[in-house]
């Protein structure tokens, strides 16, 4: 968890792969801990044929069946599938706007943000999550709740969820 904090969470991520794997493992990690699902990464990068659409969006019923029966992954049929489905509308939306990039970065307004605290204290989603959650249930997206899709925002570095006192906030801020 610290390797992971320390030299990826909050870096801004353009690459569709990377950016279809968050979008998986943070809907992977609903209902459970963070560190189940970074010890299982390893395990979900094999099973889903290293995150790229195109490879994921032809999975079929056997081979969603053998991803049941994965001890490296956690083994639910509704994350699994919806993962399968998200792939093939990840393809949707690379048609449709060139790239899974350009249509989850203008949520943010195409540059990072800062975010962590309200008045109440830590947030776990925001205006912009909530837009992005309703345009991808909108379109058929599974596991895109507004939480997960803050999850998303904070890995990829759309939001930037290091407070001022962690060292990589100063970091981060340069890469803007």
């Amino acid at each position: 968890m610290t390797a992971y904090h320390d030299t990826e969470w909050g870096v801004p991520a353009h690459d569709d792969i990377h950016l279809f794997e968050m979008l998986t493992l943070e809907g992977a990690q609903a209902g459970l801990s963070w560190k189940t699902i970074l010890d299982k990464r390893e395990g979900y990068r094999r099973a889903f044929a290293g995150f790229d659409p195109a490879k994921v969006a032809r999975f079929d019923a056997a081979q969603i069946r053998r991803l049941l029966n994965d001890p490296t992954i956690v083994r639910n049929r509704l994350k699994i599938e919806s993962t399968v489905a998200n792939a093939k509308l990840v393809l949707s939306v690379q048609r449709e706007q060139g790239s899974l990039d350009s249509y989850l970065w203008p949520f943010v307004g195409g540059a990072s943000i800062q975010r962590h605290r309200d008045a109440s204290g830590p947030v776990s989603e925001s205006e912009e999550s909530r837009a992005m959650s309703r345009d991808l249930k909108g379109r058929g997206f599974g596991f895109v709740g507004p939480t997960v899709c803050y999850a998303l925002m904070q890995a990829t570095g759309m939001v930037q969820g290091h407070v001022a006192a962690c060292f990589r906030w100063a970091e981060l801020e340069r890469l803007g």
